[in-house]
């Protein structure tokens, strides 16, 4: 069985309050985009787990893959499997690659070995590996609230869009990427503006509070922010807390040298 987990984008991420458990409570819209990894399984004599593609750091057993496998094991009679990731999407980008994998994990041995479990509970499983995994359960347009955990289907469509979506040699850490941020109660909620308003004036209102710090901090990501309104981008932003920007372009954009020689790019419809 193969399936091709998807990115995603945040479409404004506002820190709003931090929490008492350490975490913050946020609201961000989370929209796919379809830039995938490829993940394979099948019945194997012994559990075997091997990746491919973009190298992954640190012990692989510990890859969300895996921890969905061992969750779904505790509770249900699997049989070994052997996966393959194939990893495309990049790393500590903002994009949930990690999150995707292990949600598609969920998924697709729910379906493997017929376990007939519903969406909401496969959220729940979901929820154990990570805040940003159950929304790949779902996997269209959503609200999300809490930890990124509360989540709400929210009407937007961007077909017809195509996006880019650049990452330079740098990775965020997200530690990093709270000290740089003040929460705060927002001046526009991200609903109201993604709902209300063209895309062409989301520059003026749809914020992600990590950038302000971010691009502070690593100039480099103000330079390819800047890049993408050069190219005919109608909004700009980072992602998530990772080092990846992205643009929405109603035509085709065309990349320069620098570009396509120096950083991580992908260009595509949504």
């Amino acid at each position: 069985m193969i399936s091709f987990p998807n990115a995603k984008i945040n479409l404004g991420l506002n820190i709003i309050e931090k929490r008492s458990d350490g975490y913050h409570n946020i609201t961000s819209c989370f929209y796919p985009v379809p830039i995938n990894d490829v993940l394979e399984i099948n019945l194997s004599d012994k559990l075997d787990f091997q990746v491919s593609g973009t190298p992954i750091p640190g012990n692989k057993n510990e890859n969300l893959v895996i921890k969905a496998y061992k969750f779904l094991k505790k509770d249900f009679n699997l049989s070994n499997v052997a996966i393959h990731l194939h990893k495309n999407i990049p790393m500590e980008a903002g994009l949930g690659g990690g999150s995707s994998d292990g949600a598609f994990a969920l998924k697709m041995l729910n379906e493997f070995f017929d376990l007939y479990l519903d969406d909401s509970v496969l959220e729940d499983y979901a929820g154990l590996l990570g805040s940003d995994c159950p929304f790949f359960i779902y996997n269209e347009p959503m609200l999300v609230g809490g930890r990124g955990e509360e989540m709400n289907a929210i009407k937007v469509d961007l077909k017809g869009y195509y996006i880019c979506i650049l990452k330079p040699q740098l990775s965020i850490s997200t530690k990093d990427a709270y000290q740089g941020v003040k929460p705060a109660k927002p001046e526009h909620a991200i609903q109201s503006i993604i709902i209300s308003k063209p895309v062409i004036e989301w520059k003026n209102f749809l914020k992600n509070d990590f950038e302000a710090s971010m691009l502070e901090k690593y100039p480099e990501l103000s330079r390819l922010k800047t890049s993408l309104y050069e190219m005919g981008a109608e909004y700009a932003s980072l992602t998530g807390s990772g080092s990846a920007i992205y643009g929405l372009f109603s035509i085709k954009p065309i990349l320069n040298k620098d570009i396509t020689q120096n950083y991580f790019y992908w260009v595509g419809s949504l």
